[in-house]
């Protein structure tokens, strides 16, 4: 007689997500401590400024010491004020815990990094003139949002909504939620500068880079479910 004994997938453990959370908190109280000149030399020292990623003056490794490539990195993890490191790192927990049990760990590390990455370089491009720095997660976790949409098409997201003088929780397909966030930040890049200084380019390239690139691996993605 055969028995079947039931195998249970090992649960991988979200620590990319969670890891990036900790650190954007910790680099927001760091800055949060230093003195008000200091924080403004240190948001210029590590965020992207686009005139000087663009400055096209110099040659060779030179030039590339002047621009401060690695600035297009170390933004990723600066936020201007709470309620920027909340909206980020809220977006990031809600959809970054579910896209990194399927792509696993190290992919979604790749995708968050490379999002963030090209997401300010259009940014910066799109301003190249601009002194202020670009500076926060928004690209990168705009990334995330475009896996977390090409990986689960049937999800459905929880909304609290008013209705009356009631607060009715509703379930509504992701796909609705993310299109019509999606619609906002096109609305906003055009409108551009008159609501606020916020680089909305970096989330509409962010989103496209990350969803590209769950389309490449989602093949690779599902063999190996098979195979487990």
């Amino acid at each position: 007689m055969f028995v079947r004994i039931a195998t249970r997938r090992r649960r991988i453990v979200p620590w990319v997500t969670i890891g990036i959370a900790l650190v954007a908190l910790g680099a927001f109280l760091a800055l949060l401590a230093l003195p008000d000149g200091d924080r403004t030399l240190a948001l210029a020292r590590w965020g992207t400024i686009p005139a000087e990623l663009f400055r096209g003056d110099g040659a060779g490794w030179q030039a590339v010491v002047l621009a401060r490539p690695q600035t297009l990195l170390t933004s990723i993890l600066m936020h201007a004020d709470w309620l920027h490191l909340i909206g980020n790192v809220v977006f990031l927990l809600i959809f970054g815990l579910a896209a990194e049990r399927v792509l696993g760990s190290w992919r979604l590390l790749v995708l968050f990094l490379l999002c963030g990455l090209v997401a300010n370089l259009a940014a910066a491009w799109s301003m190249d003139e601009i002194r202020a720095p670009i500076i926060g997660a928004s690209g990168a976790v705009s990334g995330i949002v475009g896996a977390y949409l090409v990986l689960f098409p049937g999800a459905r997201l929880g909304v609290v909504l008013p209705l009356g003088a009631f607060l009715e929780f509703v379930r509504v397909p992701a796909w609705a939620l993310i299109g019509f966030w999606v619609l906002l930040q096109v609305g906003f890049s055009v409108v551009g500068p008159e609501l606020g200084a916020v680089a909305w380019v970096a989330h509409l390239v962010g989103f496209v880079v990350g969803a590209v690139l769950a389309v490449l691996w989602r093949p690779g993605l599902l063999r190996r479910a098979r195979h487990a």
